[in-house]
């Protein structure tokens, strides 16, 4: 290890990145429509109701884990009065563009970093000032969405993290960490852990203990050249972002999609060829609305379904298999048939015992921008038919809800044996005129 690092406390107190992000976000957008969840233990599942993927505070203190089976803790639920949900992504979509509307008003730069966590840039604001703006921040967002939060400001991303982090376990700190502060940078980078840092995972956190790291303020201090060599370049950046040098830039815009995929897993069993076209048609169907809202296309698509592992007994067969097409496109006919083309170069009959498959879906990957994409020379696809025909469909499904309109090889939603299963899904309350709350005088 080398000597101290040469932490600059001007560059702490200079550039300042906030990060943002609502506490047990999906239970959280649960509690705002329904007050009687206060403090209440609540836990929102994966789909198909599969696995816990979200807790309230009050939740984790009884045990529930991240990740853990419903099946296992259905009946500690039942017994602890833990209320449970359905993923309902239609509401936290909409809860979180709502957050992000008020973010924009304090922050002339916005970078939405997944669907509850966002970047800020508070460089414009005195130093002496982003503790009061992080807790204005909070009480603003809190009152005009009902969704708590925790800020941590830094000068770079990682120590922006690091700073949320922070905030959110030492309640003294009332939610808000200000790592730009040079008292604060020294005070806090000595007692968290290192395995806390943005990026360190258990394979790079090993190595780091074997070099004698065990704090952040340790990490820091490490020469960065022997650290690039046991955890590659992004070890480097990690120390580099630490000592408050920015390696990671904010920006406004999204970085292009490189792939998509559509996955889900059965709520019951596919046994026969013509519910299987059925799944990755419809798959294929979300593909192009996703490809569409961002102006990309593909020319290849990947398909594959498998049996599941745990029924016992059962054959198993897994497979995969890509079809190339012509060129790239977005038009959700053209994906339709090289998803289906999938499932017929693939598809053998069952003897005697069927195959019970559990899951299925589509992926692309190299996805370029369809405007910009080469054109075929041979099987060169009707754009200017298809660009109207999806606009329209699109418009449609964006006024009547999404599954309005689709192609019949995808079947009507309600009448698909094989959705997803939402069992406890609340109401989407903000995106659904039928679903709105409804007040009932006492």
């Amino acid at each position: 290890m080398s000597g101290p690092a040469p932490r600059q406390r001007d560059r702490i107190g200079g550039r300042a990145i906030a990060l943002i992000d609502g506490n047990s976000f999906y239970c959280s957008c649960e509690r705002v429509f329904d007050p009687k969840l206060s403090g209440v233990p609540v836990i929102v599942l994966s789909n198909n109701d599969g696995c816990a993927i979200a807790r309230t505070a009050e939740a984790k203190s009884l045990g529930i884990k991240m990740g853990d089976p419903y099946f296992k803790i259905r009946d500690m639920c039942r017994v602890k009065g833990v209320r449970v949900f359905s993923s309902n992504y239609t509401l936290y979509g909409d809860m979180s563009g709502r957050a992000n509307a008020v973010y924009r008003d304090f922050s002339p730069m916005v970078e939405i970093y997944s669907i509850d966590e966002s970047f800020l840039d508070l460089s414009d604001v005195h130093p002496d000032r982003r503790l009061e703006l992080g807790r204005d921040l909070r009480s603003t967002v809190r009152a005009w969405t009902g969704i708590p939060t925790c800020v941590g400001i830094g000068p770079t991303k990682t120590l922006a993290k690091l700073a949320n982090h922070i905030a959110k376990r030492i309640a003294p700190l009332d939610g808000v960490c200000d790592l730009t502060d040079p008292a604060e940078y020294e005070h806090w980078l000595c007692r968290i852990p290192a395995g806390e840092v943005w990026g360190i995972g258990r394979a790079s956190l090993a190595k780091l203990e074997a070099m004698g790291v065990d704090s952040v303020a340790d990490l820091a201090d490490l020469d960065p050249r022997p650290v690039r060599k046991a955890l590659t370049v992004v070890g480097e950046r990690i120390i580099h972002e630490l000592r408050g040098l920015s390696c990671l830039p904010l920006g406004a815009l999204p970085a292009q999609r490189k792939g998509c995929a559509v996955t889900r897993s059965f709520s019951t069993r596919i046994e026969d060829r013509a519910t299987l076209e059925q799944a990755v048609s419809a798959h294929a169907t979300r593909l192009g609305e996703k490809l569409r809202r961002e102006g990309l296309g593909t020319n290849h698509v990947s398909v594959f379904y498998h049996t599941s592992e745990h029924d016992r007994g059962a054959p198993m067969r897994s497979v995969s298999t890509t079809v190339t097409l012509p060129e790239a496109t977005n038009d959700t006919l053209a994906l339709i048939k090289a998803a289906r083309l999938g499932v017929a170069k693939t598809w053998r009959e069952p003897g005697s015992r069927p195959w019970r498959f559990s899951k299925a879906g589509i992926v692309t990957t190299d996805l370029m921008l369809l405007d910009a994409s080469p054109r075929a020379l041979i099987g060169q696809l009707d754009r200017e038919r298809s660009g109207p025909l999806m606009a329209a469909i699109d418009a449609c499904n964006a006024r009547f809800g999404r599954g309005s309109v689709v192609p019949a090889r995808a079947g009507m939603e309600a009448k698909r044996t094989w959705s997803t299963k939402f069992e406890m899904r609340t109401p989407r309350y903000t995106t659904q005129v039928g679903e709105l709350p409804i007040a009932v005088a006492g």
